[in-house]
């Protein structure tokens, strides 16, 4: 269990190329299922639509915000696959947001957005009012959930 020990994580002096690889983009750190999942969404999307179209015909910020919307709801609702697909939410969700971003990167993404707010949405003003309801309400009531529900 020698190799297991804090200081060879960062380098391992055996071998040279050791002090080099660890400051590249660690790729190891990605887990293989799920990328292989969204790998599969992407399949499913190049059937329908043909692959990599996105990247020449270029998306609308709004279709593919509204896509991973829909895909994040159905999940949070408890639908875990996609009745059309078969595909997990989630890795809809993930797909929508990959097509996205590439079409960030590639320059051809219609901003479409809503105007932002003269001051942003102020995530921590939000979230010291949900602090100050906390102390107002110190003991929580249980969720109304199903009985058969996880």
């Amino acid at each position: 269990m020698e190799m297991y020990k804090k200081e060879n994580f960062d380098s391992k002096s055996t071998n040279p190329k050791e002090e080099l690889g660890t400051r590249k983009v660690p790729l190891h750190c990605l887990p293989c299922k799920p990328i292989m999942e969204m790998a599969l969404g992407m399949m499913e999307g190049g059937r329908k639509y043909g692959t990599h179209n996105y990247r020449v015909m270029g998306v609308r910020s709004s279709t593919y915000y509204n896509a991973t919307m829909r895909h994040l709801m159905a999940w949070w609702e408890g639908e875990d696959i996609d009745p059309d697909s078969g595909i997990n939410h989630i890795v809809k969700a993930l797909t929508s947001l990959l097509v996205l971003r590439d079409s960030m990167l590639m320059g051809n993404c219609e901003d479409d957005r809503p105007v932002k707010y003269p001051n942003g949405i102020n995530i921590p003003e939000l979230n010291e009012q949900a602090s100050e309801i906390i102390d107002r309400y110190p003991e929580c009531k249980k969720p109304f959930i199903k009985k058969d529900q996880k």
